[in-house]
């Protein structure tokens, strides 16, 4: 078991008076114990307490299941990072141990980091690509149709790579007179994801010879040298173009992000430009032979008008037009007797009607009541006089016989039997 020291038992072995430290003294020489003990290590672990600084700074801690470590990521290191850090992310971080003097408190100061079980370039990739698809970049249904027959194709890519001399070459064999606006761009190394950008954006701004499709591309090799095409950048300039884009990146088994984004994805540059331009031969054979169609078609039409002018003059309405005008005149006249005859048969039933009804009516009616000798009293009023009292002595009255009325004023009133 270890013995505490002794404040009697240190003088007594330095021969001397302690030492005393200042705690600035002493963080430091700590510090340079740390740094020249760890001045380059790797370490392993998980992330936690993630936290992005204004100033472009990045603090951290690592853990494993029983310890942890503050760490800080400074700008000037972290401006090459290609992925986003998460908490939770398990990483390997290069750097040196140190003591922030401050507080006290050693930490480790991180130059690079890297994921762990894959690489920081495909977990880059993955991230942004979850990221883009989310916002729906990459959906079907806003993808346009590539033009037929451009007019004027726009590239951009190096001026001095391979690429751009065989889609040069395809464009020229297959389709000759296409004009063809190259905007040169790096397309590998710092900086080649914002020329590519600028230069969809260029082309979308022209006045005069605006390209009717975009290619945008170059030849194949490693993940890293087509990064510039897995940028940010490079996938909303895509996104934002007014003009249809193709995307041809490396070879048919690389898949960028550029190419997820663009309305057409070709293998190879070469393969873009013939799928953009179409071989002159075959247009001019499919034009020979939609012409031989045509012709047949219409002298098809012509022959089967032929026979249908045929037919009509052999016809009996050709040959005897006069007595086809007096068969139907005649049958006019028929049709005439026939609408006749039943317009009187209807008038005349509809006629006996009217007057088997007025005879009932008759029969019904109060007047005919009156013309066999009865008669109706009223008072002035219109009201039917039923009962004696409802009238009295001096009361003007109304009487209806059969040949008219008669008024009259009671002066006398008798109750009968």
């Amino acid at each position: 078991m270890d013995m505490p020291l002794s404040e009697s038992r240190v003088t007594k072995r330095a021969g001397a008076e302690p030492k005393i430290y200042t705690v600035s003294e002493l963080n430091r020489e700590v510090r340079g114990l740390l740094e020249t003990r760890y001045g380059g290590v790797w370490v392993e672990g998980e992330i936690s307490n993630l936290k992005y600084h204004s100033s472009g700074h990045i603090y951290l801690s690592l853990k494993d299941s029983v310890s942890q470590i503050s760490a800080a990521f400074f700008s000037r290191y972290n401006q090459g990072l290609k992925f986003e850090l998460k908490d939770g992310q398990k990483v390997i971080a290069f750097g040196q141990v140190s003591l922030y003097d401050a507080r006290g408190q050693y930490q480790l100061y991180i130059h690079k980091l890297e994921p762990q079980g894959v690489g920081a370039l495909q977990l880059a990739f993955l991230q942004l690509k979850e990221k883009l698809e989310k916002e729906g970049l990459f959906a079907p249904e806003r993808k346009r149709p590539i033009p037929q027959f451009p007019r004027v194709i726009g590239i951009v890519t190096s001026p001095t790579g391979a690429a751009i001399r065989d889609m040069l070459n395809v464009i020229s064999r297959r389709f000759g007179g296409t004009r063809v606006l190259i905007y040169p761009a790096r397309v590998q190394g710092e900086g080649a994801a914002q020329e590519v950008a600028a230069g969809i954006a260029t082309l979308n701004t022209l006045k005069e010879d605006v390209p009717d499709v975009l290619i945008v591309g170059r030849g194949g090799g490693s993940l890293e040298d087509l990064w510039a095409f897995n940028e940010e950048i490079v996938a909303r300039a895509v996104f934002c173009s007014q003009i249809p884009v193709i995307s041809a990146v490396g070879h048919e088994i690389d898949w960028t992000i550029c190419d997820l984004v663009a309305d057409l994805r070709a293998p190879t540059p070469s393969a873009a430009a013939e799928l953009v331009v179409q071989n002159a031969g075959d247009v001019q054979k499919r034009v020979l032979e939609s012409e031989v169609r045509m012709r047949n078609a219409v002298l098809s039409f012509i022959e089967h008008g032929k026979k249908s002018l045929q037919t009509l003059r052999a016809s009996y309405a050709f040959q005897q037009p006069r007595v086809l005008v007096d068969q139907f005149s005649q049958r006019f006249d028929e049709m005439l007797r026939q609408f006749q005859n039943y317009g009187r048969n209807f008038l005349e039933q509809k006629k006996q009607g009217l007057q088997a009804a007025a005879g009932q009516l008759r029969v019904l009616s109060p007047l005919g009541v009156l013309e066999r000798g009865y008669s109706l009293t009223t008072l002035l009023d219109g009201r039917l006089l039923r009962q004696f009292n409802q009238v009295c002595v001096g009361a003007d009255i109304k009487t209806r016989l059969a040949g008219g009325l008669v008024y009259s004023k009671v002066t006398k009133i008798e109750k009968g039997e």
